[in-house]
């Protein structure tokens, strides 16, 4: 898999939020390829000091963080009845 196809998987995974076994079958590899691919991804723009995902909010003064979540998830919910008022 070239380097493009490689970074595409990536966004794409990060983008949709689609499983790894539906990404890796957009681009024709196994679901543990996928993972593979984005783990070394993400572990190389994390080692280019460009990119980080901070696992805790560094404190300190002077710090002001402003943070958005955004919680997409899909639930499954039952309609009420038709006849219910």
């Amino acid at each position: 898999m070239d380097l493009e196809d490689q970074l595409l998987l990536c966004l794409s995974y990060w983008c949709e939020y689609r499983t790894l076994f539906h990404v890796g079958m957009t681009y024709g590899v196994s679901e543990t390829t996928a993972f593979r691919v984005v783990r070394h991804v993400e572990d190389c723009l994390i080692k280019s000091n460009l990119f980080n995902l901070h696992g805790k909010l560094p404190k300190g003064e002077g710090l002001d963080w402003n943070v958005v979540i955004v919680d997409a998830t899909e639930i499954p919910i039952q309609r009420p009845k038709k006849n219910r008022k």
